[in-house]
């Protein structure tokens, strides 16, 4: 599997975006994101921030084809989470068009959230031993995917918790809002402290949080909670500008 490592992530870096436009485009089960589209949910980012799929997706398969032009020593320790990540999320793509179940999407979140910070956590050992291109790509793969993963983790929270529930998309929106600004916070915290320095993570996360103030901002009318979210991402990009990540030495 080593030698053909590089070649199945490139792959997967072509399947991913195949998987997720089999709805919109054969008409197929339900387009991801359908569920959500037009909702006030305040914790939902603009659909149109949901657009970073297709940088992480160019990245995926840059780090594949990166192994196959300029292959290093300890590539597999990173490709092999990467590849289960790229698997989960072909995985979850389907489910969520074909099978539409909320607490089933959430749970498929895992396999993905645990490949791209294992990878991420593996790279960040390799930091100043491993330079050049192929580390930059493997670092932006590797850390967007991280990023938006606990993105697409935090803002599934409400998501999941409505359909145990009689709640609306609009019922209790401080506590749906807090609930996935907490998860972000804490992932954000988790990842900057024990797993990795990338930069990419917190692109990925301010970006996310960005769509969150933008569609409360101008779609809900909910300018308080826009306000928040804008504090909230400008507190968690600051922490990480000003005091920097360490991470700790216990191995990954």
């Amino acid at each position: 599997m080593t030698r053909a490592l590089p070649w199945l992530i490139l792959l997967l870096g072509i399947l991913q975006p195949l998987s997720g436009a089999l709805a919109p485009v054969f008409q197929i089960g339900t387009p991801i994101g359908a569920s959500t589209a037009g909702t006030d949910a305040p914790e939902q980012p603009l659909p149109a921030f949901f657009s970073i799929w297709g940088v992480i997706f160019l990245a995926y398969a840059g780090f594949g084809l990166a192994g196959l032009l300029r292959p290093f020593e300890d590539y597999a320790r990173i490709g092999v989470p990467m590849f289960w990540a790229g698997i989960g999320n072909i995985v979850w793509m389907l489910s969520a068009q074909l099978i539409d179940l909320q607490p089933l999407n959430f749970v498929l979140l895992a396999p993905i959230f645990a490949g791209a910070w294992i990878a991420a956590a593996r790279l960040d050992a390799l930091r100043g031993t491993l330079t050049g291109p192929v580390f930059h790509v493997a670092d932006i793969a590797s850390g967007l995917l991280a990023g938006w993963i606990s993105v697409a983790t935090a803002i599934s929270v409400p998501l999941t918790i409505r359909t145990f529930t009689a709640l609306g998309p609009t019922d209790y929106p401080w506590p749906m809002f807090w609930c996935a600004v907490a998860v972000a916070a804490a992932a954000a915290y988790v990842f900057a402290s024990r797993i990795s320095r990338s930069p990419w993570f917190f692109a990925a996360l301010g970006w996310g949080l960005t769509g969150i103030v933008l569609n409360n901002w101008l779609r809900t009318g909910m300018h308080w909670i826009a306000f928040m979210a804008a504090v909230a991402a400008a507190t968690i990009l600051l922490l990480r500008v000003t005091r920097g990540a360490k991470r700790s030495k216990t191995g990954a």
